[in-house]
């Protein structure tokens, strides 16, 4: 975990973690409570995990054997990609999402990103407002792409420091 994520956190019991097949069923209960009919499944997730480290990086936060959040980085080349970013509602407010997110940058950093994207729901704007303090920049919209509900996407990018990308357009 990066210096800046420790940092983050407020509740010095939770720890980042890699994600392992063994938070799976904690993780895919989260999903549910978090995404409802839009959650990943266990089957998805555990899929997910298998393309670990080779182009994926899943970690969660444990508190004491409770998972409070995960989150989940593709990186292919120079581009990273957010798949997926959520914390228990009980413990927001405690840095957990924002740890989840820096330890994110920093593996897209070491890994030779130069960017990062995402797409965040138009209207959680609670989960936009967490990007935008962490330099993300929105630059379209995907119509419809939540699935069932068709809800439509703001799809964000930040570049990372040192890359002379940071923040902004393309």
């Amino acid at each position: 975990m990066s210096e800046q994520a420790r940092q983050t956190l407020t509740d010095p019991d939770v720890v980042l973690r890699p994600m392992s097949v063994a938070d799976l069923d904690q993780v895919t209960e989260l999903e549910r409570a978090v995404f409802g009919d839009e959650a990943w499944t266990r089957q998805m997730l555990a899929g997910e995990l298998e393309q670990q480290p080779s182009s994926r990086y899943y970690l969660v936060a444990d508190d004491g054997g409770r998972i409070a959040g995960y989150a989940g980085l593709l990186c292919v080349g120079w581009q990273g990609d957010v798949l997926t970013l959520a914390v228990a509602t009980d413990r927001w407010g405690n840095g957990i999402g924002s740890a989840l997110l820096e330890a994110l940058l920093a593996e897209a950093a070491r890994r030779g990103c130069t960017e990062v994207f995402l797409e965040v729901r138009k209207d959680n704007a609670r989960a936009q407002q967490l990007y935008r303090r962490h330099k993300f920049t929105e630059i379209g919209i995907r119509r419809g792409y939540y699935q069932p509900s068709g809800a439509d996407a703001v799809v964000m990018r930040r570049g990372l420091a040192g890359t002379g990308r940071e923040g902004g357009r393309l």
